[in-house]
């Protein structure tokens, strides 16, 4: 998953960086509100993870922000040294979903974090891999193994590459790919979009000289070609 972490010393910072990362999750620091505001306006992030006393905006505000203005809302965790029964009520009622007290035992902050995780985004789709050439995604891993290696994929880039090589030649809206991957009516900018497209295409090595083209179309969205020995899209 990927999980934005606010948080302004650097010693917490790198401990929950060193919990979190190892169970394969895609953190992203930030040392005081704004900017994390800002990142949030430009793409979707699985969990945050909020310290309350920060420069800028505190955990708090940023809670309250995502609340009136993600759709969907990922969960809140509060992560702070505020451990009075008001804050733990305050912090509950501006949209956190759960609250963890500084200093924090390891396998505590792990185990609500996955709790979390579970709850926000239950199993449903198959086990089943899923091949398309050279292609191989393992919806357990969230891997795809390809010729170029193996790479792990955020959720969302995950489940975006998959409904690329599902609808392959077809094009996409991009409404059609925001409400299939980030849910219904997302309240999300075009270029939360744009920005996991260049990730996928990156990552999986989406070119003509590999033999898939993501390209974008214009006024509409985009669509995964793959390309014959000559350059041209195969025909299907």
């Amino acid at each position: 998953m990927k999980i934005a972490l606010l948080e302004d010393e650097a010693p917490q910072a790198e401990l929950v960086l060193a919990i979190l990362q190892p169970g394969g999750h895609d953190c992203v620091w930030f040392r005081s509100g704004q900017p994390l505001l800002t990142r949030l306006r430009q793409e979707a992030f699985d969990l945050l993870v909020l310290d309350w006393n920060v420069p800028q905006m505190t955990g708090l505000e940023i809670a309250v922000w995502a609340q009136a203005n993600l759709k969907p809302t990922p969960p809140i965790l509060m992560l702070t040294a505020r451990a009075g029964s008001d804050d733990i009520v305050a912090a509950l009622n501006a949209g956190a979903d759960d609250f963890v007290v500084k200093p924090f035992e390891p396998v505590v902050l792990t185990a609500r974090v996955n709790a979390l995780l579970r709850r926000a985004y239950p199993v449903e789709q198959s086990t089943t891999r899923t091949v398309v050439g050279d292609y191989t995604f393992d919806p357990l891993r969230l891997t795809a193994t390809w010729s170029g290696g193996e790479v792990r994929l955020t959720a969302k880039e995950y489940a975006l590459a998959v409904v690329f090589f599902g609808n392959l030649h077809r094009p996409l809206g991009r409404v059609y790919l925001l409400e299939t991957v980030w849910g219904r009516n997302p309240d999300l900018e075009s270029r939360t979009l744009d920005a996991h497209v260049a990730k996928i295409r990156s990552k999986l090595g989406l070119r003509p000289e590999h033999g898939f083209r993501l390209a974008p179309v214009y006024s509409y969205g985009y669509r995964l070609e793959q390309l014959s020995g000559d350059g041209g899209a195969a025909s299907t």
